[in-house]
């Protein structure tokens, strides 16, 4: 059988989500979880790979074994196995060709930014000093939707066939002393929201214009583009699927 875990996580101690030769990852913590817990081997593939400090409010992974009776049950023993910054929130049955990465068809991210220092947010948000112009980035948040080729935004060295993307949603508000911005696509390049921060963040500061932004995104180019956002700042919000992917989505 088919299983889809939904997890969060704080992502400061972490080297992403993908497990790597030499590095904590949180994929690797959660499989060693579950292979105690379940007494076999088990192996899990992600919605998606967030970077080293990104953190995530929702992922969903699956993983298949053969029969879970009890998922509050499982979900309390996961979590007292787990580490305090790792989280299982709720395990669905889905069909048996199921996959967390191929069957999502939306995923949301959040970037956070703190507008002075502030102690009890340091790991969780990006701080600055001077307010950048809100209603210049969201002139070039809209931009986004209108463009298809992110390859400008993307790292160097990456394997993907398509430099794609759909994006549907891109904007920022002002809630309290901070700065959100928020965006949804289809699918996303490795360090692209990162990237497209730093580089609103250019366009905030008048330190680039509405047609250089244009001409970074038809230059293809990611010198052309500003400097990558701290990571931390960063949160996988949602993954979306369609509902004929769960048997017992009303659990929650």
């Amino acid at each position: 059988m088919r299983y889809f875990i939904e997890i969060a996580y704080d992502g400061k101690n972490y080297f992403g989500w993908q497990r790597q030769p030499e590095q904590i990852s949180v994929q690797q913590v959660l499989e060693e979880t579950l292979s105690t817990l379940l007494r076999k081997e088990i192996k899990l593939t992600g919605a998606g790979r967030t970077d080293a400090g990104v953190h995530a409010k929702q992922l969903f992974a699956h993983f298949d074994f053969d029969e879970i009776e009890n998922f509050d049950e499982f979900i309390f023993r996961m979590n007292s196995f787990l580490p305090r910054d790792i989280s299982v929130k709720n395990i669905f049955k889905v069909r048996e060709d199921a996959h967390a990465r191929f069957d999502a068809v939306e995923r949301e991210y959040e970037y956070v930014i703190s507008l002075g220092k502030d102690p009890f947010n340091q790991d969780f948000a990006f701080q600055i000093n001077n307010m950048p112009n809100v209603d210049l980035m969201n002139q070039a948040a809209k931009i986004l939707l209108t463009h298809r080729d992110f390859q400008c935004f993307s790292r160097s060295k990456t394997d993907v066939k398509t430099y794609n993307c759909t994006i549907v949603k891109a904007h920022w508000q002002t809630i309290d002393n901070r700065l959100i911005f928020t965006i949804a696509a289809d699918r996303f390049l490795r360090n692209m929201v990162r990237a497209i921060v730093g580089t609103l963040l250019d366009v905030g500061y008048g330190k680039t214009s509405l047609e250089d932004f244009k001409a970074i995104l038809n230059s293809k180019s990611r010198e052309e583009a500003g400097a990558s956002a701290p990571a931390h700042g960063l949160y996988l919000t949602k993954v979306v699927y369609l509902e004929s992917v769960f048997f017992n989505r009303e659990r929650k």
